[in-house]
């Protein structure tokens, strides 16, 4: 396990109900309601899902990471740049699991920088150094 060196930021959320519940951050800024899929049983009702969540998480973060290592190449990203992630979840030998895939649309650009740029953005990117080695993580880049 990796310790941080230093804490910069500690976000907090409670949740209650569990997959047909709600979901608040402390400071007001998220406020959701859960509902189950129908794949897992559920009701498939009007609110998110933990594995939507993560997928939002997932995505913005990988985009951050993605903007850092460019600026560091001093490469252009497309302004359109767009992540798609898709986050899936199933049985595993112990419970649940689950497995990501992120789509990186970097259209107009070149195929070989936007490879690099999106295999430098997963070694700094946090949502994939906290599931490296833990779950399938999968990338495609699309130029």
């Amino acid at each position: 396990m990796t310790a941080l060196n230093q804490v910069l930021y500690t976000a907090h959320a409670t949740s209650k109900g569990g997959r047909t519940g709600e979901a608040k951050s402390d400071d007001g800024k998220l406020s959701v309601t859960l509902s189950t899929p129908k794949e897992l049983g559920g009701n498939g009702g009007e609110g998110t899902n933990p594995e939507q969540l993560f997928a939002a998480g997932y995505s913005a973060c990988f985009m951050g990471a993605l903007q850092l290592v460019a600026s560091q190449q001093q490469a252009k990203l497309p302004a359109d740049s767009t992540i798609d992630a898709a986050i899936s979840i199933g049985p595993i030998d112990q419970g649940f699991g689950i497995a990501a895939k992120l789509t990186v649309n970097l259209t107009g650009m070149d195929k070989a920088q936007a490879e690099k740029l999106v295999n430098d953005a997963h070694q700094v990117c946090p949502y994939s150094n906290a599931t490296r080695n833990n779950i399938d993580v999968t990338l495609a880049v699309n130029v």
